[in-house]
C-alpha cells in the first residue's frame, strides 16, 4: 500500500496518528517495537537527546532550588511514535492518608 511508505511527519500520518483512541495508543506503547518504528535511528537519537537534556535542566532546577520550595514536575519526554502521553500518578491527598493510617492502625476490623 502506497500510504504505509509515506514518511512519519506527512499530514496523512499525522492525521492518521491523531486519529488513534486512547486504548489504541496504550496497545501500541505496550506493544512498542522501537526498531520497528516509523523514525529513523537518527531521529530516536535526536528525541532521547532531547530528553537526556531536558532531564538535566531540570535536575539542575531542582539542585538550585530551596528544600522547602516547590519544585518543578519531571518533564515529560518528547512523544515518539506509538505511544501516547504519560499518565499522570495518582496524589495521595490528606484525606486519603488519614483512612490509610487508620486502616494501617486496625481501623478496618
Amino acid at each position: 500500500m502506497l500510504i504505509e511508505h509515506l514518511p512519519a511527519e506527512s499530514h496523512t500520518m499525522t492525521a492518521l496518528r491523531n486519529e488513534l483512541t486512547p486504548l489504541q495508543l496504550a496497545e501500541q506503547a505496550d506493544k512498542g517495537e522501537p526498531e520497528k518504528g516509523r523514525w529513523s535511528q537518527l531521529e530516536q537519537l535526536i528525541a532521547a537527546n532531547y530528553d537526556a537534556i531536558r532531564r538535566l535542566e531540570w535536575v539542575l532546577i531542582c539542585v538550585n532550588t530551596d528544600k522547602k520550595s516547590q519544585r518543578p514536575d519531571p518533564p515529560e519526554p518528547m512523544r515518539r511514535p506509538g505511544a501516547g502521553p504519560r499518565k499522570k500518578k495518582a496524589q495521595l491527598t490528606e484525606g486519603s492518608a488519614n483512612r490509610l493510617f487508620e486502616l494501617l492502625q486496625g481501623g478496618a476490623a
